[in-house]
C-alpha cells in the first residue's frame, strides 16, 4: 500500500477542496482565465518560461500530452498580480509539478512560522 503524507492513495486530500473554480481561487472568471492564456501563449510564442519546451513540438510527439498550464511566476500568496500578463507565464506539465511543490513547501513553512500560530 503506497503512502503520501501519512495517507493511502485512496485517500489523499482532494487539491483546492471548497474552491473548485478559477472565479473563487483567483478572483477571476473561466472566461478571463482562457482569454489571458491566448495572449500569454502568443506572446511567448507557445514556450515554457522556465526550460522552454515548446508546447506545439510536445502535442506533435504525442497527442495525448498534458497541455501547458497558465501559471502565475509569482504567486499570489507571495505578493503577485493575479491578472497582470507580466506576472503570467506557460508551464510544461514536469515545470509546474516542480514549481508548484516548491510554493507548497515555502506556503507550508510560512505557515509554520507564523507569528499567530498556537502550538
Amino acid at each position: 500500500m503506497a503512502t503520501k503524507g501519512a495517507r493511502c492513495d485512496a485517500h489523499q486530500p482532494i487539491p483546492w477542496r471548497g474552491r473548485d473554480d478559477k472565479a473563487a481561487r483567483y478572483g477571476i472568471t473561466s472566461g478571463e482565465w482562457r482569454k489571458l492564456k491566448r495572449r500569454v501563449t502568443a506572446r511567448d510564442h507557445g514556450c515554457c518560461y522556465r526550460c522552454g519546451a515548446d508546447q506545439n513540438d510536445v502535442m506533435a510527439d504525442d497527442p495525448e500530452a498534458e497541455r501547458f498550464v497558465l501559471d502565475h511566476i509569482v504567486p499570489i500568496f507571495e505578493g503577485g498580480a493575479r491578472k497582470d500578463p507580466d506576472n503570467l507565464g506557460l508551464l510544461c506539465p514536469p515545470c509546474d509539478e516542480t514549481k508548484s511543490k516548491a510554493e507548497a513547501a515555502r506556503a507550508n513553512q510560512a505557515r509554520w512560522k507564523s507569528p499567530g500560530r498556537a502550538f
